[in-house]
């Protein structure tokens, strides 16, 4: 704005400059003779400066249209000038107003114009990495796959493309179900873009469907290089897709490098209870039973789960139940409040036929928590204390129709699962598995297969009492 300013007080200045000059000459009188080719010519001042001024502006022209003239001549010679930039500037802005009405199509869902639009501007530009995209994109829009894989195959030759190219072609397979190839696609991806989030995302889907745990590991890893996951969500899956790798090693037969596998699983994620579980067992079979009652105990002071306490159990499988009441009492104090401490403690105890102190132990725990487990431990404690036989039957037959307690929940499908998965076979979900009470409506309740103690003893009951109640209360 300044220069525009000084601009206009330049040309006033010339301006006015030019008025006084004009003054001055009209003003001063005399006579201006000009000879040329033996003649002589005699002008007004006034007039000798106009036609100065005259001969300087056609000599300006004249040098300009000798200018133009050179600049023709070396257009139609092959040569850049003036008038070539011209027309190729004319050009780019036509093929760049086609591209984005293409672009713009292509965003309204319009597939056929945006075709029609890239293909206008490819005949303006050339720029084959642009007009070929917009082509494959609309192509694909337009369900005219041959063609859209077409053009991805050709951004494939242009380096700043190829990624490009290759995440097409990686969602087409990936849409006709070729898994195989859009794995492979997907690390030819990676390779080029360690850090795209999209990629990774989908070569990890892609490898925890294939079980490829090892390399699933390594695109975690790269995940959380590229701050697209938490460090600690990543040591968590990290931890999973170990524990999975560790599973198909044992099975394989390759025990040293399984339990290599299972024991990192247990240190990157402690409270995770199946890698717990694992880890017990690999320390056992190295005769370190000190090392696996530790893995246990850490993992129950997070999550008490009756499979810590099986293996736990496991550690010493010979011992009477006395001496398995002592050694569990180092578990027992750890979470002693929950619910599967004190179911744990009341069977232990009923295996000791200490029955009194096996109901100290459950409490209040059928009535505020009932679970098929919880009613049937009821049950054993009322039959070893000699409890009238329909007692015995009321809590077997409120069992019968109890949820069944905490299962292997899917956090996404809300999926029951007998076993953890590293993976829910449902929703595909990753790590989703929680160890929960099922929702109202899925819980099924128990089975007869859950109460080993019925023993055919609710054949001809009527009525069930109900055993929450004294005799006195019931009748």
């Amino acid at each position: 704005m300044l220069w525009s300013l000084i601009r206009i007080i330049i040309f006033i200045a010339l301006i006015t400059a030019a008025a006084f000059a004009a003054s001055f000459m009209i003003e001063a009188g005399g006579q201006v003779q000009l000879s040329f080719n033996g003649a002589e010519y005699t002008f007004e001042p006034l007039v000798g400066l106009i036609g100065l001024v005259l001969l300087i502006l056609a000599i300006w022209i004249v040098v300009k249209l000798l200018a133009l003239m050179v600049a023709v001549f070396h257009f139609f010679n092959g040569d850049e000038t003036a008038i070539s930039r011209y027309f190729t500037r004319n050009r780019e802005r036509k093929g760049f107003e086609a591209l984005a009405d293409g672009m713009v199509a292509l965003a309204a869902g319009e597939g056929r114009t945006a075709s029609q639009k890239a293909a206008k501007a490819e005949r303006y530009l050339d720029r084959p990495e642009l007009t070929q995209l917009i082509n494959a994109q609309a192509a694909e829009m337009s369900g005219d796959t041959k063609k859209a894989l077409k053009h991805y195959k050709n951004l494939l030759q242009n380096d700043r493309t190829r990624f490009v190219g290759v995440q097409g072609i990686m969602k087409q397979k990936l849409a006709e179900g070729d898994t195989d190839t859009a794995l492979k696609l997907a690390e030819k991806a990676f390779a080029l873009r360690p850090n795209h989030d999209g990629t990774l995302d989908t070569l990890f889907s892609l490898q925890t469907e294939k079980q490829e745990w090892s390399g699933a590991r390594k695109t975690i890893e790269a995940k959380v290089k590229a701050h697209t996951l938490p460090r600690d969500v990543g040591r968590r899956r990290d931890a999973v897709l170990s524990l999975a790798d560790a599973r198909r090693l044992l099975d394989a037969g390759e025990i040293p490098s399984g339990k290599e596998a299972a024991l990192q699983a247990n240190a990157l994620s402690p409270d995770l209870v199946p890698a717990a579980v694992l880890a017990s067992e690999m320390h056992v079979l190295d005769g370190n039973k000190k090392a696996a009652a530790k893995v246990i105990k850490k993992a129950w002071g997070a999550t008490p789960h009756p499979d810590l306490a099986s293996a736990f159990a496991e550690i010493e499988p010979e011992e009477t139940p006395a001496a398995r009441l002592k050694r569990f009492n180092a578990l027992l104090r750890i979470n002693s409040d929950h619910a599967e401490t004190r179911m744990l403690q009341a069977e232990l105890l009923l295996a000791e036929e200490d029955f009194p102190a096996a109901r100290r132990a459950m409490g209040d725990l059928a009535e505020t928590q009932p679970s098929a487990r919880s009613l049937s431990i009821m049950a054993a404690i009322a039959r070893g204390e000699g409890a009238d036989e329909k007692v015995v039957r009321g809590w077997l037959s409120k069992a019968l129709s109890a949820s069944r307690g905490p299962q292997w929940i899917c956090s996404s499908c809300n999926k029951i699962h007998t076993q953890w998965a590293p993976k829910c076979d449902n929703c595909g979900t990753f790590d989703g598995m929680d160890w929960k009470m099922p929702p109202e409506s899925d819980d099924l309740g128990a089975t007869t297969s859950m109460l080993p103690m019925m023993d055919g003893a609710l054949e001809g009951v009527e009525p069930v009492p109900d055993p929450t109640k004294t005799p006195e209360q019931r009748d």
